[in-house]
């Protein structure tokens, strides 16, 4: 027996076309709701498997309302509309949907749809189920290992890393504070590489007595149950003096989620994870926690059995580092991909989670983020590393030539075609394509390309039969696609299709602590390729890179260094030209007397802005806000580069 469907629709006439055209097809119509309050009735009632909705109904609410509830309910649901603006379409995603349909359709499309929503929906409710169960093996082996208190939970934190992200996080008893105590926590400084924050080390940052940050403890409060503050919530529960308040300034966090647990002798251990994105925590880590809470207070219970006098004193600790401190990930499948910036730090985590499934994905970026090296690193951290990687640039190709370059053509099926050509899907069957420049696509392509996704078969043109095909995409764009869509340049439906799991790749001017690591790295690559012995940047080079706006991001930065390696005479480079950008001031470079080593110049580049900031680390115009860093990071940097404040040349 096939699902039983929900038409909520508020037009009779196409309402009553779904419903003949899906009867036909064997599916039980469980009735049609004209309204969200009626559809809430009759799912009450008789709750149907899936749910075909209309994102515009008639009463104050819309298919988006519904929508949000159909998700609390786990009910899966495919958003019937034509075109709409941007601001509905970015409130339509944010519903997390399992399908969406385009007006008019095809009958196929229907079926089709219904199809892949059916399996999208049971594959993410299956694989959430099954990396929980793979969390509770690895918490519960963790909880009976023989280490410290302090190494049990850091090994939890990563656990818990891909479940819930987190640039901080904090664990200990709600009533004697996460300061003191059985109490610790944790902020991440790179690629699986964590830093202990005590309480000696939260009032060396935060200048505030133990006295102070257990008052501020004291005014904290916590939910009785699992709990997201993004956004304005988060803001909200920032006003008032508060440990919320206190991580919100000198860790830059910006939402939490919190999860209380509740012990067998009545006491309430509290795990908080903030990120510095504003609105990364939803329902579905909220159900998650939920599930895992029994098997987390068990964990907690055992770990406090097994013997805590105090929190451990633990070193930054990575697992598989790397040699080169400037690559974190080198040897994580990440390769090329340079810097430790938390933007970046989370685009590691989703490439992770993704790459192991056959999930689409669609990379956002501006033009030089480096959306290609992402899709490499997916493709090679995937089960089909091991078959074709075919890129096509969408951009590159005449709207004459590329139906033909994508899907192939016979001989002689147009002019010109002297062969059969096997197209590039074809020659990716197995394996994984690169659809770079999504957005260019012109939008009589679109549509079969929607059909290609959807029926997993190509047509070459001029050909009689269908060649069936195993391909997982991988698109990428420097486009607003939801802008383009609201203008009627992109189908709706192939960007949703597309729109599976979004990646965003943030831009330079948002990495600028990652600036040295990658000129670094662009020097050692041209040195080698120009015969030179370059050895690094000054520090003026380096503070003009910081302060320039880098429209062209990382492929216009390593353009600089490749023309700045051939120009320098000398073994430092000591000016770079900057072009300049509207809206920016770019100081000019002067050369000076300065000399540096690939492995000094971060040190001297540290040192530099310690010197502008006569010293001060923490705070309101400190070291740390200047590069954009948390001070904790930059601590750790510094003890890392062996800089101390009292050998520092002040003059």
């Amino acid at each position: 027996m096939k699902e039983k469907i929900l038409i909520v629709e508020d037009a009779f006439v196409e309402a009553d076309y779904l419903r003949l055209m899906l009867t036909k097809a064997g599916y039980e119509v469980l009735g049609i709701a004209f309204s969200v309050l009626q559809a809430k009735e009759m799912i009450k009632q008789k709750r149907p498997d899936l749910v075909l909705l209309d994102i515009f109904l008639k009463g104050n609410q819309t298919g988006i309302d519904l929508a949000r509830d159909l998700g609390e309910e786990n009910i899966a649901f495919v958003y019937l509309s034509a075109n709409s603006n941007e601001e509905v379409l970015n409130r339509a995603k944010a519903t997390q949907p399992d399908g969406f349909l385009v007006k008019p359709f095809r009958e196929r499309d229907l079926l089709i749809t219904l199809e892949i929503a059916k399996y999208r929906h049971q594959h993410s409710t299956e694989s959430l189920f099954r990396k929980e169960n793979t969390l509770r093996d690895k918490l519960s082996a963790i909880a009976a290992n023989d280490e410290i208190w302090g190494k049990k939970l850091l090994a939890g934190c990563r656990a818990l890393q891909s479940h819930f992200p987190f640039d901080y996080t904090v664990a200990g008893f709600n009533a004697d504070s996460a300061l003191s105590g059985p109490g610790i926590s944790f902020l991440r400084i790179g690629y699986d590489e964590y830093q202990q924050i005590g309480l000696p080390e939260l009032q060396n940052i935060s200048g505030l007595s133990s006295g102070e940050l257990t008052r501020l403890m004291r005014k904290t409060s916590y939910d009785d149950k699992a709990a997201t503050f993004s956004g304005d919530r988060f803001e909200q529960i920032c006003i008032e003096p508060s440990l919320h308040k206190l991580f919100s300034n000198i860790f830059q966090v910006r939402s939490c989620l919190s999860s209380p647990l509740r012990l067998s002798n009545g006491r309430v251990f509290v795990i908080t994870f903030y990120s510095r994105q504003p609105d990364l925590y939803n329902a579905d880590h909220i159900g998650s926690l939920n599930r895992l809470s029994p098997l987390l207070a068990v964990g907690i219970e055992h770990i406090l059995r097994t013997g805590i006098t105090k929190s451990v004193d633990l070193p930054p600790t990575k697992r598989n580092a790397p040699p080169d401190a400037a690559d974190p990930a080198a040897r994580g499948g990440f390769e090329g991909i340079i810097g430790n910036s938390p933007g970046l730090l989370n685009l590691f985590d989703l490439i992770t989670q993704v790459a192991p499934v056959d999930t689409s994905v669609l990379i956002l970026g501006e033009s030089g983020t480096g959306k290609e090296r992402i899709a490499d690193c997916i493709h090679n951290l995937s089960p089909r590393k091991n078959k074709p990687f075919v890129k096509v640039n969408c951009a590159a190709l005449p709207a004459t030539l590329i139906e033909s370059e994508l899907f192939g053509h016979e001989k002689g099926s147009f002019t010109g075609a002297s062969d059969r050509r096997i197209g590039k899907f074809e020659k990716a069957d197995k394996g994984t394509i690169f659809l770079d420049e999504i957005g260019e696509m012109p939008l009589d392509l679109q549509v079969k390309l929607l059909r290609v996704l959807q029926e997993k078969y190509i047509e070459r043109i001029g050909a009689r039969d269908v060649t069936k095909v195993d391909v997982r995409v991988i698109a990428a764009t420097n486009r607003n696609l939801e802008k383009e869509v609201a203008e009627g340049r992109f189908r709706l439906d192939l960007y949703y299709r597309l729109n599976v799991f979004p990646m965003e790749l943030p831009p330079l001017r948002e990495r600028l602590e990652d600036i040295p690591a990658l000129a670094n790295h662009f020097v050692t690559i041209y040195n080698q390729k120009a015969g030179k012995k370059i050895s690094g940047l000054s520090k003026k080079v380096l503070e003009a890179m910081a302060a320039y706006n880098w429209p062209g991001n990382i492929r216009q930065l390593e353009n600089l260094i490749e023309r700045s390696v051939l120009l320098t005479k000398g073994t430092v480079i000591e000016e770079i030209s900057l072009p300049a950008h509207p809206g920016k001031d770019i100081p000019m470079v002067i050369p000076g007397n300065e000399t540096k080593t690939i492995h000094e110049n971060e040190r001297d580049y540290i040192i530099a802005v310690l010197k502008k900031c006569r010293g001060k680390i923490w705070g309101s115009g400190g070291a740390a806000e200047l590069l954009k860093i948390p001070p904790t990071t930059l601590k750790s940097k510094m003890n890392k580069l062996g800089i101390r404040k009292e050998n520092i040349d002040w003059t």
